[in-house]
């Protein structure tokens, strides 16, 4: 498909001057439209040099209504929800609006590996891409993580694209078709964006799959109730692969006595759990995920069972700091939800001093209640408002603190933890009443370990 047939004379209005925005109006230009950038913030330095290098016109700290409404095509930012003003009028003027992922599947021959799910989707991609680099194949990892998927396309399009695509990426969805799409998990997340009807949320999810066919393949975890049962209800087109801690699957993945056992057609391959770089129940499925993902591009059973042994892991998630005094510092930062909170205090072998709280999303903790029986010996609040964690576990753990900087709580973990403990930063909670993101407050976490 030649990117320079695509837009002539049609105009592209981008929504948000961040990665996703910049990245295709750099794809946009090069296929021929005209396009204008427009912030409502103030658009980051970076992102304002590759626009002017690109001799692409861009505006911040307002959408000027004419130039907007004037767009043939909009694509806006995963962060701008479908019902604020801007966006309904565009829907009643006619205009389209879309993700970059939507626009940007337009512009690539690579096949395309899409993976959603609420938790553990990081992990998943960034292994599967992993595991195919490892291979030699020509690959790029994009979407809701690292580069924009439009610009790679633009400038370095590749053979495979694996890609990371949230909820929100997922709602401007029209044609865009993933060859694999992989589902990792479906939990409670980001209600707020969807009515706070958790169905609304699911619908969203699986519009990874509406244009799939049976020349497709959809891999699942068949132990989530909330996607088996919406598969029963909706039927999708593809080939379903699922995986599985709890029940043998005849075409899929599942795991016996220690061993992952991955059949796809009858060919088969098997790998120890003991050698697994990546630890925890919750490593397993996202291993068996990308594994699966890996035996359909035909990387080599060698090449898989090598790459899961060696593969480093993602920063602020499960991410071992350092360990002082025979006391085990983990920064799980990136556990924004209390179903990531839940997989990381399932992973604890050793009794664990427990960092949590942040901006909350409307968590229900009580889910948590039997792990923190049974792992949490003291639990640190971190957070401008911990009403709600103290209420559930107050009367739980025999120590609980009230801290509201990073410093603070860590130095209180060093005086409380005891040789052979943990401490876990896992905050089961958005970070933006104290950080600028669940970033910052990992490296925040990590720099104060350090300085112990």
């Amino acid at each position: 498909m030649n990117v320079n047939d695509k837009g002539k004379g049609t105009r592209l209005v981008v929504l948000g001057g961040g990665e996703s925005g910049v990245g295709t109006a750099i794809l946009g230009k090069k296929a021929g439209f005209e396009v204008f950038v427009s912030d409502k913030g103030i658009i980051k330095e970076k992102y304002k040099d590759v626009l002017e290098q690109h001799e692409i016109t861009w505006e911040e700290g307002k959408h000027t209504a004419e130039r907007i409404y004037s767009a043939d095509l909009v694509m806006k930012s995963p962060g701008i929800p479908d019902k604020v003003p801007l966006i309904r009028e565009l829907a009643g003027r006619g205009i389209p609006v879309i993700s970059e992922i939507e626009f940007a599947a337009g512009y690539t021959n690579g096949q395309l590996i899409g993976i959603t799910g609420s938790n553990g989707k990081t992990t998943t991609t960034m292994l599967t891409y992993h595991l195919l680099k490892s291979e030699g194949l020509d690959v790029g990892m994009a979407g809701n993580i690292g580069d924009s998927f439009a610009q790679m396309v633009a400038e370095d399009d590749k053979a495979y694209f694996v890609l990371e695509i949230s909820s929100f990426q997922l709602d401007g969805v029209v044609h865009f078709r993933p060859h694999i799409a992989v589902i990792t998990n479906i939990t409670p997340d980001h209600l707020d964006r969807y009515e706070y009807e958790f169905r609304n949320y699911i619908a969203s999810k699986f519009r990874i799959t509406i244009n799939q066919t049976e020349e497709d393949y959809l891999i699942y975890d068949a132990d989530d109730e909330v996607i088996t049962d919406w598969l029963e209800k909706h039927p999708v087109k593809s080939r379903l692969l699922p995986f599985s801690l709890e029940k043998e699957i005849s075409n899929g993945a599942y795991v016996k006595e220690n061993k992952i056992i991955l059949t796809i057609d009858n060919d088969q391959i098997t790998m120890s759990t003991d050698t697994l770089a990546l630890e925890g129940k919750h490593n397993i499925k996202n291993t068996m995920a990308a594994s699966l993902v890996a035996h359909l591009v035909k990387v080599r059973k060698k090449t898989i069972r090598e790459s899961l042994e060696n593969f480093q892991g993602v920063e602020h998630r499960l991410e071992k700091v350092l360990k002082i005094q025979n006391v085990q510092y983990i920064n799980d930062s990136k556990a924004t939800n209390v179903n990531a909170a839940m997989y990381a205090l399932d992973s604890m072998s050793a009794p664990t001093v427990w960092i949590v709280g942040g901006e909350d999303k409307g968590n229900d903790y009580g889910v948590l209640m039997p792990l923190v029986r049974e792992k949490v010996k003291a639990i640190i609040c971190l957070g401008i408002d911990n009403t709600k964690i103290i209420e559930t576990f107050g009367k739980v753990v025999d120590l609980m603190v009230e801290t509201q900087s990073m410093e603070e709580a860590v130095k209180i973990a060093y005086k409380i933890a005891e040789k052979g403990d943990n401490v876990l930063l896992s905050p089961a909670c958005a970070s933006f009443d104290l950080f600028q993101n669940y970033e910052d407050r990992g490296s925040q976490f990590k720099e104060a370990v350090k300085r112990l």
